[in-house]
């Protein structure tokens, strides 16, 4: 009978397993159900063949461990209190039968599984991959963001204009608008305790600012330097329609309505009053309104997604940029090759792609490509092999969540 208690307190818990055991005709209590299943055994742990192993942070930037995950049954296996080469390389150490590391690339995870595990092929994880990839597609695009003009409607250069009076303050925002009144004050807050030999550290800690506010306020020195792209340039719902109706202004066409009703059937979702402002600001704006050009995350964008899922409108307007940027155009074929090589586990090609990637003036897929070459053969197994480290990064997201809920619980003690 204590056999069978115990197998339903490990089906069903306390609380339910005592419910169940009245059924059974035993009268128990939950915490009789859970004394016996504390006293079971612990179940014998099989040595994991396949490991994957990732970091997590218990306080950003100062405190990271090391979690190590069964890939097979998708299970936690361990627990390091640091992310250390050598803490990880005493771990596979310990354990001769793994076989399999799934890992990001990062080098002391690398070196750890080389010095621990020199039996063991290492793979590189394809989200990663991916996921570098697109950061140097976009750094590459921003380096030809002058090419993207290419899709804004040209425009008559205006006679030179005399530039209008700056305030006497210097700033592009007035005192007493909100966002530069904090600003300001903040601004003044951290180079006054700087001044008084604060570290930023200490800054941050009086001020409950994040390292990120402390640097980029100390860093300006002047609060005006941090007002530039302040609520200017924000996207809109008519952008990708403004092109559109560049082209029918300069061909004659300026009624509002009218213009509205024509874009309304291609797809523009906005109000009519949108459309009408922008036209005022044309009719009425001393130098030419044209649409601005597609940021180079947008262009990116266009390049890392699936040909076949863009709307007929980018798939031309990527094309447009294609044709008048080489770089760009060598860029998108570069991505969309290495994407096969992802999907279709062709890592036996990944030489060639490096190989002409480094023909081509892009310096930001030299980089990657440097980068992949150093680690060349974890990267060849995770375009190849079906292991990754996606249950991994699963376990990593519990880990961050049960950690903010134990802060969140121990602010609420301490502040009693």
């Amino acid at each position: 009978m204590r056999s069978t208690l115990a197998s339903v307190g490990l089906a069903l818990a306390g609380r339910a397993g005592a419910r169940i055991a009245g059924v059974l005709g035993v009268s128990v209590s939950r915490s009789t159900v859970l004394r016996l299943v504390d006293a079971l055994p612990e179940p014998e742990a099989v040595a994991p063949r396949v490991v994957g192993v990732d970091e997590y942070a218990t306080r950003k930037g100062r405190h990271y461990g090391t979690v190590l995950i069964d890939i097979e049954t998708r299970r936690p296996v361990d627990l390091l209190p640091d992310r250390e080469a050598s803490s990880l390389a005493a771990w596979l150490a310990a354990r001769p039968g793994v076989e399999v590391i799934c890992r990001d690339r990062a080098p002391f995870f690398a070196e750890g599984a080389t010095a621990g595990a020199p039996q063991a092929v290492q793979v590189a994880d394809r989200w990663h991959l991916w996921h570098n990839v697109s950061e140097a597609a976009e750094r590459a695009v921003a380096q030809h963001r002058r090419c993207l003009r290419a899709l804004v409607t040209a425009a008559p250069e205006p006679d030179p204009e005399p530039a209008p009076e700056e305030d006497s303050s210097g700033s592009p925002w007035p005192t007493g608008h909100r966002f530069a009144d904090r600003t300001r004050a903040r601004h003044a807050d951290v180079h006054a305790l700087l001044e008084a030999g604060h570290s930023r550290r200490s800054v941050q800690r009086q001020l409950g600012m994040t390292w990120r506010t402390v640097k980029q306020l100390a860093d300006a020195a002047r609060p005006e330097e941090l007002f530039t792209g302040q609520w200017q340039n924000r996207p809109s719902v008519l952008d990708d329609y403004k092109p559109y109706l560049d082209d029918r202004w300069n061909e004659g066409c300026t009624n509002a309505w009218k213009l509205w009703e024509e874009i309304v059937p291609l797809g523009y979702k906005g109000s009519y009053q949108r459309v009408r402002a922008y036209l005022h600001k044309k009719r009425t704006s001393p130098r030419p309104v044209v649409a601005r050009p597609p940021s180079p995350r947008t262009v990116a964008g266009w390049i890392l997604r699936r040909p076949e899922t863009l709307p007929e409108a980018e798939q031309l307007l990527l094309k447009t940029v294609r044709t008048h940027c080489p770089e760009i155009d060598a860029l998108t074929r570069h991505v969309r090759a290495f994407a096969v090589m992802l999907t279709e586990r062709q890592g036996e090609r990944l030489p060639d792609w490096l190989a002409a990637v480094r023909q081509d003036d892009l310096p930001s897929l030299h980089t990657l490509a440097a980068g992949i070459d150093r680690d060349r053969d974890a990267v060849i197994a995770g375009l190849t092999l079906p292991w990754s480290s996606g249950a991994v990064e699963g376990h990593v997201n519990r880990i961050i969540l049960w950690n903010q809920r134990c802060q969140a619980v121990y602010l609420c003690i301490t502040s009693r």
